[in-house]
């Protein structure tokens, strides 16, 4: 008999597991609904046709596409593949997959790139920050579609947001640098115009300076990409500085330990002639030496309660506003103790 590229159907299921039609269709969908005898054939016949659910006719039925539309930064940034990896497998559990894009900080692009996302159906959006286009917005209101913002709590009337408060941490921050003695810092970051999370993890440290009447010369806050390259930038520019400081705070871990890279390769030590900051908490700011001083985000909880979130929007649940999760600052070799020596 000549072999044939029919692909299996739902109907082929049904009459190899010896079930109805609707049955094979409810044991796929709803397998709680059926016996389990029941599922396991017809489970057996999928695998032994190779069968596949036809996802558009799936999507036109139920009219979702049981797909999240998730938008990145950048998808270089460790913490980010920590926070994914919670959320897909958060939505998976729920019967959802996780669709990534990136626009790697072209803001510009942003809104070509949620356009194109949504033009592949979604249910869903999660984005990473606060700070974005209105358009943006006016697009997801226009369309209806359930979104959910991530990282951060800050300036924002938005109620689905999931993540710290970047300016509540980087207070924390500053307090404790100011506790280990330093009082000439510098704060590298990104632009604080377009992106509230580094404004507020140069506000949060600047105000708890201000509090202790310590100005912070506008000299000293610096701008790089969040990139390794970015703090070799910014470890020169701090570098470069008439009075130098003590201590350099970065944005992201990322910068950080490509400054501590560019220390090593200018031949300036580091805590002893500067010290140096991170901010993110990825595991491999622990592995270099000196280990790295930074502030821990809960990148798993941010990942798992956004993908939870969404999928209770879409299900039409009313939820209340979030709170902000909760940070650490973890102190590391890479950060001197200059009280001990005033």
């Amino acid at each position: 008999m000549p072999k044939t590229n029919r692909r299996p159907t739902l109907y082929d299921v049904a009459k190899r597991a010896g079930v109805s039609l609707g049955t094979a269709s409810n044991a796929l969908s709803n397998p709680d609904k059926v016996r389990k005898s029941t599922y396991e054939r017809v489970m057996q016949a999928v695998a032994e046709l190779g069968y596949l659910r036809d996802g558009a006719a799936r999507a036109l039925a139920s009219r979702r596409t049981h797909t999240i539309g998730a938008i990145y930064p950048t998808l270089n940034n460790p913490i980010f593949a920590h926070s994914t990896h919670s959320m897909q497998q958060t939505l998976w559990e729920h019967g959802y997959q996780l669709l990534i894009a990136s626009h790697e900080y072209q803001i510009k692009n942003e809104l070509e790139l949620l356009q194109s996302v949504i033009e592949r159906g979604i249910d869903g959006l999660i984005m990473v920050g606060t700070d974005h286009q209105p358009e943006i917005f006016a697009l997801l209101e226009a369309r209806n579609l359930p979104y959910v913002l991530t990282w951060s709590t800050d300036d924002t009337e938005h109620p689905h947001c999931v993540g710290i408060s970047n300016f509540a941490a980087a207070y924390d921050l500053g307090k404790f640098l100011l506790k280990k003695g330093h009082e000439r810092v510098a704060i590298c970051g990104g632009d604080p115009s377009i992106n509230e999370r580094a404004r507020g993890r140069r506000d949060g440290v600047l105000h708890a300076f201000a509090e202790q009447g310590i100005p912070v010369p506008a000299e000293r806050l610096l701008f790089a990409e969040f990139s390794y390259q970015g703090g070799r930038s910014g470890l020169r520019q701090a570098l470069a500085l008439e009075e130098r400081p003590t201590v350099v705070t970065f944005g992201t871990d990322l910068q950080a330990i490509g400054a501590l890279d560019e220390a090593r390769r200018l031949h300036v030590k580091v805590p002893e002639e500067i010290s140096i900051v991170g901010f993110d908490g990825i595991d491999e700011g622990r592995h270099i030496q000196p280990s790295l001083a930074t502030v821990l985000l809960p990148a798993h909880e941010v990942g798992q309660k956004a993908a939870q979130r969404i999928v209770e929007l879409i299900d039409g649940k009313q939820l209340p506003p979030t709170q902000p999760l909760k940070h650490e600052i973890i102190d590391g070799n890479s950060l001197l103790d200059l009280s001990t020596t005033k």
